[in-house]
């Protein structure tokens, strides 16, 4: 059989059983993601094991299954918890514009130099969390009008450009921001937050794309994977509510201290 057509779409260098790691990991990103974010701890790792590709390649790659899983979790969420929509977009413009501004210096600037910041900043967010039990329970905003406006937009446009630089994390930072500074529950600030992580996604894909650096084939198969992942994830966090979203956000956060601390300490 001709499979010249695959060529280039990174399909062409993966061996079936990494294409089922693949596919498996990409559910389970899909899911985690759409509960508090941080799924790109599982995927990006597996996506770069994919032979031939360039860490950029792997990104923009990474990226583009990422935009399916955040699409399928926003809609789910939209239609069952029905966020404020007039938080929620405006800061979605903000990510969206600043993802692609990170994605633009993304080659150019070392992920080392972010993730000693990043990594204190996710230590004083868990410390923070843990000491206040009772936050994220039920929402009360604490700001009104246009100073509530302003930090949502700050948030996206600060998360927005974090991730399309790094990633890593991205929705717990939408999340914990949305209920620290705003005063959300964790479910309303999950809703939100997938609105904000979709548009941060098509921001850095758009700018990825024009470059060339996106492997169709290869994100396609990431896309639907993530999809089923995030339908899943979205259903559960709604049914399981606040209590859940806070258990599963303490252990991404701890992972992610764990990984990007390691990274640190080893000059990676």
């Amino acid at each position: 059989m001709d499979l010249s057509f695959l060529e280039g779409s990174g399909l062409d260098t993966a061996t079936p059983g990494l294409l089922l790691l693949l596919v498996l990991t990409g559910l389970a990103a899909g899911f985690i993601d759409a509960v508090v974010g941080g799924g790109g701890l599982l995927q990006l790792p597996v996506t770069l094991m994919i032979p031939g590709l360039t860490p950029v390649q792997a990104l923009a790659t990474n990226k583009m299954g990422s935009v399916f899983g955040t699409a399928t979790s926003a809609v789910t969420f939209n239609r069952r918890v029905r966020p404020d929509l007039r938080t929620a977009l405006p800061m979605a413009a903000a990510a969206f514009v600043a993802a692609g501004a990170g994605a633009a210096v993304a080659a150019a600037l070392p992920a080392g130099v972010f993730k000693p910041i990043i990594v204190l900043a996710l230590v004083a967010v868990l410390a923070f969390t843990v000491a206040k039990p009772s936050m994220g329970r039920l929402t009360e905003l604490r700001h009104a009008g246009a100073r509530h406006y302003g930090l949502a937009v700050l948030l996206g446009a600060v998360i927005g450009f974090y991730d399309g630089v790094m990633g890593p994390g991205t929705g717990s930072f939408l999340i914990i921001g949305l209920v620290s500074l705003l005063g959300y529950s964790f479910l309303e600030a999950s809703a939100k937050a997938k609105i904000a992580n979709l548009a941060t996604n098509l921001g850095a894909l758009v700018v990825f794309g024009a470059h060339g650096s996106i492997l169709w084939g290869l994100g396609l198969v990431l896309g639907l994977s993530n999809m089923a992942g995030g339908y899943i994830g979205a259903r559960t966090a709604v049914a399981r509510g606040n209590s859940f979203i806070r258990v599963v956000f303490f252990a991404v956060v701890s992972v992610l201290i764990v990984k990007l601390g390691w990274d640190v300490l080893t000059g990676r």
